[in-house]
């Protein structure tokens, strides 16, 4: 590890940049950190790289296969940004050495019990890589690091996105090679076409180089073309391989593609039972030394460096922080790579300056030109999305507590009445991916507008409605598009916050409305039926929803955009919107008709079984999926996931003490200091707790004692007797704690997301939470409606809390892992 230079950004994307790891063709590789603690390589490509529209088209497609790579022996790509400026890529962290380094120049060959334990690993590794539909086209000893538990392959798939700037081009301008001389195949030499095999014929050159230090086909001074030529031409030098690998590397090397065993193969004549570390004492003693360092490591207080040919005229003419590496102030002296350099990896050196005339790196999109910082505006594009959740939820509640009204005044049957409801709630849920998914493609401010335009045409027509069919009509037509608001919203706010100390005050924020939201309207729809007529409270919300677009379209600015290409995943789109609305289908009538009732418990199977097709739907999908998937992420966002549906249901239990409450004459007064003592509760738990304290305690601390907090806020009510001071305690208690946790699961679950991605995890956040009220509410209208006022309700909710607590204190890690030192 190197020290930041004066050149370097202090950020990229939502990670803060540690230190220096590397440097080559491909471009620069940082040590970087996430607000939660998680430790990353971050690789930024160069800038002369990102010029060609079909490398950034082919670095995206492989970045996007190379996150559906999983398993113990690779390291995991876990965020990238193809769309940006300079794009990079972060992987998960590996606290060790590459091959290079521990044979060629710390401790030479390995012996043949480590060398028969990286040959199962190395083979592993390529089964995971190749069965995500990638060939890594680039291994070789600098591309295999070493660890005390067994070897790590990285860079699998990457390598490909640099064929399409090949050729002589390429060659002319950086003297690079695609692949390293000393550990390529015939295949890779001749220039054909390459399948899983070339992986395996590396395989073989790397296991030589580990059992006996030298390259398969001798050294490459004699020059390049030479080199290749034995490469495709001559059987290989097996001279000090062991006799038991003999044969195995022989076949791995076979010049006919055909002839070589597969990676299962490999690892079938390499399974040992051997339970002695894998490696000499004085290597893993290295290794502890290393890790020892990293723990260690300070990174140095820098400020910029001002450019000493020039001469600041004004604080505005100073340099501004980007997220990206600055061109250095003056070019550094042209090296080629060299490809006779056993140890070197190809194209590794440092990068060749830009022609004449070149493309040079924009300022990076959205940065302010105010000298308040980049995204100066950001603040307003979270005031906008916090405003526009609001609305939508604000709307729901009101339009449930005039529903009394409307049947008087549109004559409409109790079953006509529920669907006034209930379709808006179907909808709603049901296309809450499909309006992720669709600002992941279009851009989250896009959607916004167009779900804030429809959301205010409905509404108008709702409010006009002389009769049912239009009524449930428009209602249902609401339903579609808040659910591109609420995502889109949601998504806005993580993809414009990418520090992490700015990105958890917005999350924290914005949760007030995304979470407690539902809790906070009450306390405006319950008084609202005494105060005006329901197609009066109709043209309100209109207003609103016309304030927020205006709002949108000249204050926020969404600088990811969309991703390109843009595909929708329609087969994705079909079963998740089927899915959640079998599921809703069947939690409502279980509430109406029974919970054993035949019709409602086939709709929930159905729900269930579609919504898992919909899962192996989106590992099976790559560039266009809903939800891309993040391997290393899988845990922490279902833990999430689950506790957030917990929490949703357990939160409509609030309802009828709530409505007990401001029903029983509480007056004004009481009301007002009811709202101020929920809000202000909420945002200390957010902004003075869960955000301060997550980077330092990691998220289990501060999740399972703010459920636990949030418990004891449904319990004051009825331990205390419903007065009014037991109100106030337990919407205090109630904010903190929903404060305290909303803010951790919102963070976990878009932690290490990349922007492009943002909507469909948005989506997948407001889908948990409706799920789980709509469940909650089925149980209120049906088995357990009369017990209004019985404080077994709240019991059983604070129960759900308890349990929510524990699934997440479960499955959400204390500390996101960190490669091998996790």
């Amino acid at each position: 590890m190197e020290q930041l230079t004066g050149q370097d950004p202090t950020h990229i994307g939502p990670y803060r940049l540690i230190a220096r790891l590397g440097e080559g063709g491909m471009g620069l590789v940082y040590l970087g950190r996430s607000d939660l603690g998680r430790t990353v390589a971050v690789k930024v490509v160069q800038a002369e790289h990102a010029q060609h529209p079909e490398f950034r088209r082919r670095f995206a497609r492989e970045v996007a296969a190379a996150r559906r790579v999983g398993g113990d022996w690779t390291a995991a790509v876990l965020d990238a940004d193809t769309e940006a400026a300079v794009p990079w890529v972060a992987t998960q962290y590996i606290p060790g050495p590459d091959l290079t380094t521990v044979v060629g120049k710390d401790f030479g060959p390995l012996p043949e019990h480590s060398v028969h334990t990286l040959a199962d690993r190395l083979a592993l590794a390529l089964q995971t890589v190749h069965e995500a539909g990638l060939i890594h086209r680039d291994l070789k000893p600098s591309n295999v690091l070493v660890t005390v538990d067994g070897p790590r392959v990285i860079d699998f798939g990457i390598a490909r996105a640099l064929d399409s700037i090949g050729g002589d081009s390429l060659l002319t301008r950086t003297g690079m090679l695609i692949g390293s001389p000393g550990f390529m195949s015939p295949e890779q030499v001749r220039g054909r076409e390459l399948t899983p095999a070339s992986d395996v014929f590396c395989l073989g050159a790397v296991l030589v180089y580990a059992a006996t230090g030298r390259l398969l086909f001798g050294a490459t001074d004699t020059g390049l073309n030479a080199h290749l030529f034995r490469i495709a031409e001559e059987e290989a030098d097996l001279t000090g391989v062991p006799d038991s690998l003999v044969d195995l590397v022989r076949a791995c090397l076979d010049k006919d593609p055909a002839k070589r065993p597969t990676p299962a193969q490999v690892r079938e004549r390499t399974v040992t039972d051997r339970a002695e570390e894998w490696l000499p004492g004085s290597v893993l003693a290295h290794l502890g030394r290393r890790a020892a360092q990293l723990l260690d490591f300070t990174p140095e207080v820098r400020g910029a460096r001002p450019d000493p040919r020039v001469q600041s005229a004004s604080p505005a003419a100073q340099a501004q922080p980007t997220s990206y590496p600055l061109p250095p102030s003056t070019p550094p002296p042209t090296y080629a790579s060299n490809p006779y350099d056993p140890t070197a990896p190809a194209g590794f050196g440092p990068p060749t300056p830009p022609l004449p005339g070149a493309w040079s790196a924009p300022a990076p999109l959205g940065a302010a030109v105010d000298g308040e910082g980049p995204h100066a505006r950001r603040w307003w594009g979270l005031a906008m999305a916090v405003l526009a959740q609001l609305l939508v939820v604000l709307d729901v509640t009101t339009t449930a507590r005039m529903l009394p009204q409307i049947a008087a005044d549109v004559a409409l049957t109790s079953s006509v009445l529920q669907w006034v409801y209930f379709g808006y709630a179907l909808a709603f849920g049901a296309l809450l991916l499909v309006g992720g998914h669709l600002a992941d493609l279009i851009g989250r401010k896009t959607t916004l507008l167009i779900g804030l335009t429809g959301f205010a045409v409905a509404t108008a027509v709702a409010a006009l409605s002389a009769g049912p069919a239009m009524l449930v009509s428009s209602q249902v037509l609401k339903g579609a598009f808040a659910a591109l608001i609420a995502p889109a919203s949601f998504g806005l706010v993580a993809a414009q916050f990418t520090e992490p100390k700015a990105r958890r005050k917005a999350i924290g924020i914005y949760g007030l409305t995304g979470l407690g939201g539902s809790v906070l309207t009450l306390f405006l729809a319950v008084p609202l039926p005494h105060l005006m007529e329901w197609r009066m409270s109709l043209f309100l919300t209109v207003l609103l929803a016309v304030f927020a677009l205006i709002g949108t379209a000249a204050l926020v600015r969404d600088r990811s955009g969309g991703r390109a290409p843009a595909r929708f995943d329609a087969l994705g789109a079909l079963l998740s919107t089927c899915g959640v609305a079998a599921l809703l289908y069947g939690f409502t009538r279980s509430g109406e008709s029974g919970w054993g009732a035949p019709l409602p418990l086939l709709a929930l199977l159905c729900g269930v079984l579609l919504i898992a097709a919909f899962a192996l739907r989106q590992r099976e999908a790559s560039t266009n999926a809903i939800l891309p998937t993040y391997p290393a992420r899988t845990r922490d966002g279902l833990g999430a996931s689950l506790t957030l549906f917990l929490m949703g249901l357990a939160l409509t239990a609030v309802v009828p003490s709530l409505d007990h409450f401001l029903n029983a004459d509480a007056g004004t007064v009481s009301t007002v200091v009811a709202v101020v003592l929920l809000t202000v509760s909420f945002l200390m738990g957010s902004l003075l707790i869960s955000a301060r304290l997550l980077p330092r305690v990691g998220p289990r601390a501060l999740l399972v004692p703010g459920l636990l907090v949030a418990a004891v806020g449904l319990l004051v009510q009825p331990v205390m007797g419903g007065s009014a001071l037991s109100t106030f305690l337990g919407m205090v208690c109630l904010g903190l704690g929903l404060g305290a946790a909303g803010t951790v699961l919102y963070s976990t679950v878009m932690e290490g997301i990349a922007a492009r991605d943002s909507g469909g995890r948005a989506g997948l956040v407001m889908v948990n939470q409706h799920v789980g009220a709509e469940l909650g509410f089925a149980l209120l209208g049906g088995a357990i409606g009369h017990f209004y006022l019985d404080p077994a309700l709240q019991y059983t909710a604070a129960g759900v809390l308890l349990l929510g607590a524990l699934v997440g204190g479960v499955m959400v890690r204390t500390r996101p892992s960190e490669g091998a030192a996790a």
